[in-house]
């Protein structure tokens, strides 16, 4: 499946027209304090000019430009997606991943990680992640659905907007035994995008290609087989010791 170009992620300040959520987000709490929560974007933007203050000296207060940008478009997404919820709508599959790719958070934390990257980042490295480049793409096709995969049905009883389970259901008429399986060779195939990068890549250095991967392996640590961000204390606790506790010796 293609996976290029993106209509959200732009260095443009108009409005996008898409969006969905991380998987800390509740829209039912989001939309109830909306003000609330654009009070700490805002906050959050404060952060981000302070790194730009620190940055001036080393002449790389550009990057934060970027970040500031990404986050932009995530809360976009966000307010977007709790209309949805709302409104009660179920979008198309096509409305639902331009957003859903968005709120997967990956674009904001990939160019927030680039900021402190050293000489290693340019400009054009920024660029280059804003025009939605192939391996962006799949580790958020990634990201999304194994994370809806098994997390969309403790969403719904508990308040949140539509999965790409349920809008996949809805329009093509499948089971939810189909749909899951669609949606797993998805994964796969946007895995074969991450390697295809990495084998023909020369838009940026290695290091931000590597950067996008761990991303990547993150949602396929925590989303494999249950939703471990949600369950942390049980499905990831015995990861995190067995790496910071308990070391295997080299």
């Amino acid at each position: 499946m293609s996976v290029e170009g993106s209509a959200i992620f732009s260095t443009a300040t108009a409005e996008p027209n898409v969006s969905r959520r991380s998987a800390s987000f509740s829209p039912s709490i989001w939309g109830d304090h909306f003000l609330s929560y654009a009070t700490d974007s805002m906050a959050l933007l404060d952060v981000y000019t302070e790194i730009e203050e620190n940055m001036v000296s080393e002449e790389r207060s550009y990057r934060v430009y970027y970040a500031k940008e990404a986050m932009k478009n995530q809360v976009r997404a966000y307010y977007l997606e709790s209309k949805w919820f709302h409104q009660k709508h179920t979008p198309t599959m096509e409305e639902y991943m331009a957003v859903a790719l968005v709120t997967s958070a990956y674009a904001m934390l990939a160019a927030t990680s680039f900021v402190g990257m050293g000489h290693v980042v340019t400009k054009d490295s920024f660029d280059w992640l804003f025009r939605g480049p192939k391996i962006l793409k799949a580790s958020e096709i990634i990201c999304r659905l194994m994370d809806d995969i098994v997390s969309h049905k403790f969403e719904q009883k508990r308040g949140h907007v539509a999965s790409s389970i349920e809008c996949y259901m809805k329009q093509h008429g499948t089971t939810e035994q189909e749909t899951v399986h669609e949606f797993r060779k998805q994964v796969t195939d946007a895995w074969k995008d991450v390697n295809e990068e990495f084998l023909h890549s020369t838009a940026v250095p290695m290091p931000l290609l590597t950067r996008m991967l761990n991303l990547a392996r993150v949602i396929d640590v925590v989303y494999k087989d249950e939703d471990g961000y949600t369950n942390a204390g049980t499905a990831l606790k015995d990861l995190v010791s067995a790496l910071l506790i308990d070391p295997v010796t080299m």
